[in-house]
């Protein structure tokens, strides 16, 4: 293992998916993102997404120069066209322009279609929580649970992420997969040549596994079984069938070189609570404090929030080989 620091991650990464035809805004933002992810300790939406993304850059999967394009159809929704490429400027572009439109009305919304992966979900809501508003993201992946009963995967983990500020604190976060866990979770236990816990994944056939090449090939396992899988089949009428993104069948995957580009979509809400109630933010610091206040419980996002310190203290700790691949996907600038 090796440690490196969080600013030179964000280099090699940005140096990396830049040598791979990422323009430079694009590859800063997404190396934001997937630091930020590692930092957080989300490892499954982190560095480990480096080798594949550049190979799906030179696959033209993903269109690395393209710019974000928002248009307003009504006062309140933001429709945002990534145009096949990275989420994340997509994403970027929804938090700089939701606020201002979310105080303007007490409510408004940014539509992502043409989309592609957006790592860890928690990330954009978090903004938008620093910025004093209530946010929900809705984000359809492609196909990897099937239907309750059923064997052939039609629906996405599709995650769904929340959250709340809290006055003089850092705003409460909720960030979850409709599957028991990230699909990044099994990639990256395969790039580790580890296996993954039963439970998490079935084959092809249908059979429980522990073997992460099998469970990529076959269906993960829903959060909260049948609910679980209502839940992803609302995700995708929200973040596909309303922004006019590919649902989870018609989408190619994240995770290799094949095909086009998945076109998937992703839907913000922002809510500004002072629209809603003068006292909302007390309202919220009440609730906070009387988890907070429980021994033994916490807040959803306090682990997240001691890795980042730590993180930010101590650098990251990356596996060598890892590293090694981003090296040298980010020596090949000079050569390209």
């Amino acid at each position: 293992m090796a440690r490196v620091s969080l600013a030179e991650a964000h280099d090699l990464v940005a140096a990396a998916l830049a040598a791979d035809g990422a323009s430079d805004r694009n590859a800063a933002s997404v190396a934001r993102a997937l630091v930020g992810a590692e930092a957080d300790g989300l490892k499954g939406h982190g560095l480990s997404r480096v080798p594949g993304y550049a190979a799906q850059l030179r696959a033209k999967k993903i269109i690395g120069d393209a710019p974000p394009a928002a248009s307003r159809p009504r006062p309140g929704v933001l429709a945002i066209d990534a145009a096949h490429g990275f989420a994340y400027p997509a994403l970027d572009l929804a938090v700089e322009t939701l606020p201002a439109m979310a105080r303007a009305q007490g409510i408004a919304a940014a539509s992502i279609s043409r989309s592609h992966h957006c790592g860890a979900a928690g990330q954009p809501v978090e903004a938008l929580a620093d910025a004093g508003l209530v946010a929900l993201l809705f984000a359809n992946t492609p196909a990897a649970m099937a239907p309750w009963g059923g064997r052939t995967a039609v629906l996405g983990t599709n995650p769904i992420a929340f959250a709340c500020p809290l006055s003089g604190e850092a705003p409460i976060v909720i960030d979850l997969s409709l599957s028991r866990v990230a699909r990044g979770n099994i990639m990256a236990a395969k790039q580790r040549g580890e296996s993954i816990p039963e439970g998490w994944a079935l084959d092809a056939e249908g059979r429980p596994t522990t073997d992460p090449a099998a469970a990529l090939k076959g269906t993960m396992a829903p959060l909260g079984d049948a609910k679980g899988v209502a839940l992803a089949l609302m995700v995708e009428l929200l973040a596909a069938g309303l922004t006019g993104a590919l649902f989870a069948g018609e989408a190619s995957s994240f995770l290799d070189a094949e095909g086009g580009p998945p076109g998937t979509g992703q839907l913000i809400l922002a809510l500004d609570p002072v629209a809603f109630s003068s006292g909302a933010g007390e309202r919220f610091a009440v609730l906070a404090r009387a988890i907070d206040q429980q021994e033994g419980a916490r807040l959803p996002g306090a682990r997240r929030l001691a890795n980042r310190e730590t993180a930010a203290a101590t650098g990251l700790e990356i596996g060598d080989a890892l590293l090694a691949e981003i090296r040298t996907l980010a020596n090949m600038t000079a050569d390209r």
